[in-house]
């Protein structure tokens, strides 16, 4: 799994987001390219912008006890599963 705190790993990520263009076909998934990346943006603007409310205390909880292992784990996501809206 790659460390984004490693510039190696960082530069070679650097690399494949430069090497995206409108005509790149995702290899799963339906996302398109624009898609993607303002999905994975989605992330920097809960951390960095107040755009995203807060979740109440059992949405916290949900999100700690049931989603955070399945994200930060090291098995691989399932093809087509499905990402939030």
């Amino acid at each position: 799994m790659k460390n984004m705190f490693d510039s190696a790993d960082t530069e070679s990520v650097v690399a494949r987001i430069n090497k995206l263009n409108t005509e790149a076909k995702p290899l799963w998934g339906k996302m398109s390219v624009d898609q993607m990346l303002a999905h994975c943006n989605v992330t920097y603007e809960m951390v960095y912008d107040n755009i995203h409310p807060r979740p109440n205390a059992f949405k916290r909880w949900m999100l700690k006890t049931v989603v955070k292992p399945i994200v930060v784990s090291d098995k691989p996501y399932k093809k087509n599963s499905r990402t939030a809206p």
